[in-house]
Parts: C-alpha cells; structure tokens; sequence
C-alpha cells in the first residue's frame, strides 16, 4: 500500500522505515531537505513540497502527518485540505488535543476527506518493537488503510485498534500519556528513597534488574530505568529537569472538567513543573515565614 508520510523526526522516521520494511511504498516530505535525502537513501520516494506528495500518490490517497501538535498540525491540514479529494485520508500521529482533532475531521469531511486520529506510542523503540496505535475516525476510513496500522503493530493481531469516532484516538492517548506520568513519577521516587538509604548501601541498578522478574512492578519503564541505570548508576551529568510535552495538562484539565479524581496523575504533572524552577518562590515564602513565626534559621544566597 502507497503512503505519504509528512513529519521526518524519529518517530516519523521510524514509523516510515518500519513501513518500507513491510514492504510499503512510502513518499516522504520534511521541510528538511537533508532528512528527506536520508530517508530516500533508504528506498523511500522524497518529495519537495506537500503538493509534490499527493501527485506522487495514486488515489485515494493515504497521508500520514507527524509533526508538532498545535500549529505545525493546524497548517499543515489545512493546506492538504485544499490538495487533496474526495475518498482520500489524512491520518494525524501527533499528540494533537482531542478538541482540535474533532473540529479538523468536520471540516476535512465537507470535502470529502476522512481524517484518522492515530494515538501512537512506541518512541524511538518502536522501529524495532512495534508501536502502539490508538485510531479514531470513520470505521470505513480506518479499515481501507488497516493494512498500515498492521504493519506498524507488534503484530498483526495485537497493538492497533479502532477505538472509536472521530478524536477518540487522541483522547485514549492523552490518558495513557497521563498515565505514564504517574508510573513514570513513582519509579523515580521510589529509586531516590533506596538511593538515600545509605546504611544498606543498596546498589540500584542492581535492584532495578532484580525486580524485572517476577515483580509485580515489572513493565517496559522498569525495562528502561534499569537500562539506564546500568549505564551510569548515579545518572552523573543529567540535570534534574524535566518537560512536559502538553498531555498530562490535558488529562488533569479533562478530569477537573468530568469530575474524575486524577491526584497521582496531577501530582506527578505538578512534579515536573518544580523540577523546572531552580529557586522557587514558593519554597523561598515557605523559609520566610518560618522564620518569622517561630524564629528558625532562614538560609539566605550571596549577593
């Protein structure tokens, strides 16, 4: 089956070299033209420009659109709304908000045109493993390019599925990427509170491998941790700051909005903000009211 592929980051990339090694067709476009060139030194067809694209692609076409949420994704629709035809389907990667995705894919079908909300997770692992695929969007849409999520999935039974209508897609990975911030969150606690316990010496990277078998708190982010770990078991030279790429805001603002109580989710959001501030107001308040009510020491910085 014949795809394009718009976005050439790792993920992109990587979702386009999995696909050509199942033997599909791929046409890829980046406004890198250097990334381009790689990828077409790898078998797939590069393109100059969005038009370019959709005339190498036999129709209906197939156009898989892996760039920044926001923006990146609003322009690049829009322009390939006036490009493409009727039958034709966009399909979204990114971790575009539900609510964009919704109000996209009804202005997409005025023209005819289906569009697909891929949740996609897998990182740069996914070449190798597999990805995930979380599809919303028409049914029909979703079966006349299955052939694709196939050849992404794990397998061809398992890792892909069509989990409902339009933003649906974008929703289901908004909370499995809230989630992650939670789990994520809790191993890096729990690692701190053994590292600190230094009457028992404990050696982590050793405990992060143990608990890999058997656990019940083994899964692929133990996997990683314990893969890092190993490589540099003080995590020497890495800065305690961490981003947040948008979906954890989201999935906190979805269950004030709903009512759903989301504090492990909400707390490890927080989390990441403070590990963003290196003297935080708060923390500095906190000293000086201390200070004031009670007399404790109140630490100051030079000048």
């Amino acid at each position: 089956m014949d795809i394009g592929m718009i976005g050439l980051g790792k993920m992109g990339s990587n979702i386009s070299r999995r696909l050509l090694g199942a033997g599909h067709r791929v046409v890829v476009y980046d406004t890198s033209p250097e990334t381009v060139s790689a990828l077409a030194g790898e078998g797939a067809a590069g393109a100059l420009s969005l038009f370019d694209l959709c005339s190498q692609l036999p129709q209906p076409r197939a156009i898989w659109v892996m760039v920044p949420a926001g923006a990146p994704t609003e322009s690049t629709i829009n322009t390939l709304s006036g490009i493409l035809s009727a039958g034709d389907v966009v399909i979204d990667g990114g971790n575009s908000n539900y609510n964009d995705t919704v109000r996209r894919s009804k202005v997409l079908a005025s023209r005819g045109i289906a569009l697909l909300d891929a949740g996609t997770s897998g990182g740069i692992w996914g070449l190798k493993e597999g990805y995930c695929l979380m599809v919303g969007g028409e049914k029909a849409a979703f079966e006349a390019v299955e052939p694709l999520f196939k050849s992404l999935a794990p397998s061809p039974e398992h890792g892909y599925a069509h989990v409902g209508p339009s933003g649906s897609g974008h929703f289901v990975k908004m909370v499995h990427n809230g989630i992650e911030y939670g789990l994520m969150q809790a191993y890096a606690e729990g690692f701190e509170l053994l590292k600190v316990k230094k009457d028992f010496a404990l050696d982590i990277a050793q405990i992060s491998e143990l608990w890999r078998y058997g656990s019940v708190v083994r899964s692929w982010l133990l996997d990683l941790a314990a893969s890092a770990l190993a490589e540099n078991p003080d995590l020497t030279g890495i800065e305690s700051w961490v981003a947040d790429s948008g979906e954890g805001r989201w999935t906190a603002a979805e269950g004030i909005d709903l009512g759903v109580p989301l504090p492990v989710i909400t707390a490890a959001l927080q989390a990441r903000y403070r590990s963003r501030q290196e003297h935080p107001f708060s923390g500095k308040l906190l000293a000086a009211l201390r200070g004031q009510f009670g007399g404790h020491e109140v630490r100051t910085t030079e000048e």
